[in-house]
């Protein structure tokens, strides 16, 4: 993963507290305008996790409640993952950790905006490197597959998820699996790719099994 194992690792407690007091792109943007609302930091992770779920950006349902995937990408998140709410949320076993940890704001078709260029570059290492026990990275869009893959990300989403066998078997430790967004907006996705619930889903919640418990 993109900076990790640089420096020496810092407790987890500190930087979470340095985190959700972060207000870099609402009071000094270095990209575009400034946050368009007060900044509400979301994550999820204690320094046991052995999951890390390597997410996008909270969304608006996200950001009024303060807990990650609590919508419907998260119902759907969950199956995938073959856990209840108990133990997705269960933060001593799996971490939750966004690209961009406050809401973006929306752009002009209503949709949601990219996560902030700000964030990732200001907390990843850090939050990554207090880190210490995760085996397996869900890195879920395009956003999070490009910071944690690097080169290795194809040029497209469905190449990159197509590519999992490959990207799971690799030497790097923790290991990576790369995962649509499980927003509704990708049913479609998922009927032109029934290879992915057919064939990764499986690998993925025997991982999660061995891992969460």
């Amino acid at each position: 993963m993109s900076g990790e194992g640089i420096g020496s690792p810092e407790v987890l407690d500190d930087v979470l507290a340095e985190l959700r007091a972060c207000r870099i792109c609402r009071d000094a943007p270095l990209y575009g305008p400034p946050l368009p609302h007060e900044p509400r930091p979301v994550i999820q992770a204690q320094a046991s996790a052995r999951l890390l779920i390597a997410s996008q950006a909270p969304g608006t349902r996200v950001h009024a409640s303060g807990r990650p995937f609590t919508d419907r990408s998260g119902d759907r998140l969950r199956d995938w993952l073959g856990l209840d709410h108990a133990g997705f949320y269960d933060a001593s076993r799996v971490a939750i950790v966004p690209m961009g940890h406050c809401f973006p704001g929306l752009d002009a078709k209503g949709g949601d905006l990219p996560p902030r260029r700000e964030c990732a570059p200001a907390w990843r290492e850090r939050v990554l490197g207090a880190l210490p026990h995760i085996e397996l990275v869900l890195v879920i869009g395009r956003y999070a597959q490009a910071w944690h893959l690097g080169p290795k990300a194809a040029a497209d989403l469905t190449a990159t998820v197509a590519d999992w066998r490959n990207i799971f078997a690799g030497e790097r430790k923790p290991r990576i699996l790369p995962l649509p967004h499980p927003s509704w907006r990708n049913n479609g996705w998922l009927r032109k790719n029934p290879w992915f619930e057919a064939e990764l889903v499986p690998v993925l919640q025997a991982e999660v099994a061995r891992l969460v418990g």
